[in-house]
């Protein structure tokens, strides 16, 4: 019942996380956001399966589900977010290119990969005992190269505020480290359910770590797309001896006396 509820709990935060993070793409239409926005809707779709099979029992196509979303699809489209925040719209799309085939490839691949071993529907399975090599070189590929891109964006971005360089966008570069510091932090924590299964079973640990990584992740997004700080506002003089505002100084200029 616990995990039921956990699982739960991490499907509906990252289905409302998904939908904020794809309101904010619909007012201003920066790429970055519509890729993080299917990356939680990958989450969310992981998470889902995870309460079908917690709640009803684990069968095969829950399981390939689970296997499609929680493991290989999820983690590069997030490293996508990071790649057209970081390196612009150009490279953005080549990258989002390879991340869509390679996405259709495992769709494909988890669609008619036979399972080697029978499902305990009370049990979380795991790759290694029910699928054999191919779905888990991708598993391990996907996330791995994923979880690189995430962490040099974070290790990139903290160079930058160090040297004193802008953010994309006009972002200031400490946000942004920040803010990458933290997205990294939640894909830390999403790939660190296999650390809490020695204190609870599998679906319990995945149910945690979902919910904690997912938090982390929208924070992230949420420092990442902030406004840049507004420049205070100063006072010109004029030819007439008035001061004009100037973007300096938020005080209307008065005549001088």
């Amino acid at each position: 019942m616990t995990t039921t509820a956990l699982a739960a709990a991490a499907t509906l935060l990252a289905g409302a996380f998904a939908a904020a993070t794809f309101e904010r793409w619909l007012e201003r239409r920066r790429r970055h956001e519509l890729a993080w926005s299917v990356a939680l809707a990958f989450f969310a779709a992981g998470a889902l399966s995870l309460w079908a099979g917690a709640a009803l029992g684990w069968d095969g196509p829950t399981f390939r589900l689970f296997y499609l979303f929680g493991a290989i699809v999820n983690v590069p489209v997030l490293a996508l977010g990071t790649v057209y925040l970081l390196a612009g719209r150009k490279v953005g799309d080549v990258a989002a290119a390879g991340v869509g085939l390679v996405s259709a490839f495992a769709a494909g691949v988890l669609t008619v990969a036979p399972f080697t071993g029978p499902i305990d529907p009370d049990h979380l399975p795991q790759g290694s005992d029910v699928f054999g090599p191919l779905p888990r070189v991708l598993a391990a590929v996907c996330s791995s190269l994923g979880a690189l891109v995430v962490f040099g964006g974070a290790a990139w971005s903290a160079y930058r505020a160090l040297r004193g360089r802008a953010g994309p966008h006009g972002a200031d570069a400490r946000l942004l480290a920040l803010a990458n510091v933290v997205i990294a932090a939640g894909a830390a924590t999403l790939s660190a359910s296999g650390l809490l299964n020695s204190v609870a079973d599998e679906m319990a640990a995945f149910a945690i770590t979902l919910t904690a990584g997912i938090t982390l992740l929208f924070a992230g997004f949420l420092l990442a797309t902030s406004p840049p700080p507004m420049a205070p506002v100063v006072s010109l003089p004029s030819a007439t001896g008035a001061g004009a505002p100037s973007r300096r100084d938020p005080v209307a200029a008065r005549p001088r006396t």
